[in-house]
């Protein structure tokens, strides 16, 4: 398995890992929301959802530089 091959591999699977903690992430806007009248506080992230946060990052990070990888070396 050549580098090229294995960039690939490490594409897809940060794609498909990055589009599921994305769509795992809760969203903050209720019904009222879209009304132009929300009622929320700010919070800050705090265990699991802090973590997925972090994580969500992390492979998104990884997707990019991979995808930069595959377009600088050859496959």
């Amino acid at each position: 398995m050549d580098l090229g091959s294995f960039l690939q591999v490490v594409v897809f699977i940060t794609a498909i890992l990055t589009v599921i903690l994305i769509l795992l992430q809760q969203r903050g806007a209720s019904l009222g929301a879209g009304f132009g009248s929300s009622s929320e506080l700010y919070t800050t992230r705090r265990g699991l959802e802090k973590s997925l946060f972090v994580t969500t990052i992390i492979t998104s990070v990884i997707f990019a530089v991979s995808i930069l990888g595959l377009l600088i070396i050859p496959t």
